[in-house]
């Protein structure tokens, strides 16, 4: 999650190349009215959504440390860190059948990348996008930071593979570059989608730090549909959330709102302090930040609560399933 700092006077992003290596599709589409699900599916259909093993996420978690480990550091925009973490999550997006599409701008003088992957099928004119910022700060590693997110949307991307799922609706999912900087990445992605593409997008759920080590249970309200969609996961399983405000605005969901696409997601805490009424609702230490090691060199792969990060990444299939049947 970006600093809350303003984004005003920060380098511009210029002119987008696709990575010769690849191809862009027509797929990369854009936006459209919110979803157009009224109320939760039944328990049947709900079933369907698959478990995200944990062990797989921290499996991707561990990658990204390693990643971090051997440059520099970190894997911040314009580093090798960052293009190393997107060739790790590309190759095991096109080995499991996804398009992937590397969209390249600049800022601060370096070369930045999203990493855009549409699963073959389904509606494109009405798209359901996941996405995650992949960079960290050049203070650290970015494992909450934000590898959970990151991980945890490509595990989701995984399984979308492993169980063949062929949903109603188009499915995209997504990984930002410099969103540390100022959202820059997604930012860049919807000013360069055409009206059309943009009245494609059903919804984005963006995924932004979902293994804090003295977690929260928040959810973005953004969206009457979504943000239902995933407070009806937690009550299933008996885990009580609150509304998102400590990063409202300040993550990749903000571009896409701000264009009139319908947008939610999860969040785990960042720098604010837990209370004793959170403590009391999810356990934990009260006093203490959500989490400690934001924006820090500490922000490792000892930097993430297991539980949080199994919870909420069910929680992300869970609504990509639902939302897309």
């Amino acid at each position: 999650m970006k600093l809350s700092v303003p984004v005003t006077g920060r380098a511009a992003v210029a002119t987008a190349v696709t990575v010769a290596t690849l191809f862009t599709t027509g797929s990369i589409a854009g936006a459209a009215p919110a979803p157009d699900r009224a109320a939760a599916a039944p328990a049947a259909t709900i079933a369907a959504a698959p478990d995200l093993p944990v062990a797989n996420v921290k499996a991707h978690l561990a990658q990204f440390q390693s990643i971090a480990t051997a440059n520099g550091g970190n894997r911040a925009h314009g580093r090798a860190g960052y293009l190393a973490s997107l060739n790790y999550v590309k190759g095991k997006l096109d080995a499991a059948g996804f398009t992937t599409t590397v969209q390249s701008f600049t800022s601060g003088g370096r070369t930045g990348y999203n990493l855009i992957a549409d699963w073959p099928g389904g509606d494109t004119n009405q798209v359901v996008m996941a996405g995650s910022h992949l960079d960290s700060v050049s203070s650290g590693a970015g494992i909450n930071d934000n590898g959970s997110g990151s991980a945890a949307v490509l595990e989701a991307a995984l399984a979308v593979s492993r169980t063949n799922y062929q949903p109603t609706k188009h499915l995209r999912f997504a990984w930002w570059g410099a969103e540390e900087l100022g959202l820059v990445g997604s930012r860049y992605y919807v000013n360069n989608l055409s009206a059309a593409n943009r009245a494609r997008i059903s919804g984005y759920l963006n995924f932004d730090m979902i293994g804090s080590p003295n977690p929260g249970y928040f959810v973005y309200d953004d969206n009457p549909v979504i943000e239902q969609t995933f407070k009806d996961y937690f009550t299933g399983i008996g885990v009580p959330t609150e509304i998102e405000t400590e990063g409202d605005g300040r993550s990749d969901h903000a571009p896409f709102k701000s264009a009139g696409v319908p947008v939610g997601g999860l969040f785990t805490g960042a720098s604010r302090t837990k209370t004793a009424a959170q403590v009391a609702k999810w356990g934990g230490t009260s006093g203490q930040a959500f989490d400690r090691c934001y924006h820090s060199s500490c922000d490792t792969t000892s930097n993430i609560n297991d539980t949080a990060l199994d919870r909420n990444g069910d929680a992300l299939a869970y609504a990509v399933w639902e939302l897309s049947e």
